[in-house]
């Protein structure tokens, strides 16, 4: 548990102790990381049809079922089992929906099982415009999506994994690195080459979108 903070390892403990409000606590601590994590995973053809909220509402479910398995050996941090329990609902979905359909392409590796769905280059392409562009530039926007995702469909499939976890998903170089298997300092110099190769496509696009 030395990898979780004090206050997490109360929780755990309290939870350990049969405090079904533990949980509920250390859930929501997480839920708005958990949430972007979704939104930036759901496959784009669900969108319409499943909610981001009730996915991370099943995954509560699921989480209050799977604690005993937690609690009998807490050594990774708990974030990191929450985003797991999340993944595992995501892969049901896109399984239950999708089935052989499931894009298999880029997927994040996992120590811990099968992998994640990955974040589509769609996906990060509209977070990375959503917050570089400007109502006057809507005329543009279609063209640069389609050259921000060729841009990102160009990167390594770990490299892009690592600008969502890392700029998108809000994880620590620690908690990537620990996520994809590789250590911390591969993890650092991966996200600074990644984030070198977008920003030169997005200088040169219309608008000189290079403030990444």
């Amino acid at each position: 548990m030395e990898n979780n903070s004090a206050d997490t390892v109360r929780l755990i403990e309290l939870a350990r102790a049969g405090d079904a409000a533990a949980l509920n606590e250390m859930f929501s601590r997480h839920r708005e990381r958990l949430r972007r994590m979704v939104e930036l995973r759901l496959d784009r053809r669900l969108q319409s049809r499943v909610d981001p909220s009730d996915v991370i509402q099943e995954s509560y479910l699921d989480a209050a079922r799977r604690l005993d398995e937690y609690l009998a050996d807490a050594r990774v941090p708990l974030f990191l089992w929450l985003r797991l329990v999340v993944g595992d609902r995501l892969r049901k979905l896109h399984r239950e929906h999708l089935g052989t359909q499931m894009r298999d392409a880029g997927r994040e590796l996992s120590l811990y099982r099968d992998p994640l769905p990955a974040a589509s280059s769609a996906a990060l392409a509209a977070q990375l415009l959503g917050r570089l562009t400007s109502p006057t530039q809507a005329a543009v926007r279609a063209e640069q999506m389609i050259r921000v995702q060729e841009a990102l469909n160009a990167l390594d499939p770990i490299d892009r994994e690592v600008i969502c976890l890392r700029h998108f998903e809000g994880l620590s170089r620690a908690e990537a690195a620990q996520v994809l298997g590789i250590e911390e300092a591969a993890t650092a110099k991966r996200l600074v080459r990644a984030l070198a190769r977008l920003k030169t496509v997005l200088a040169g696009m219309p608008g000189g979108l290079g403030g990444l």
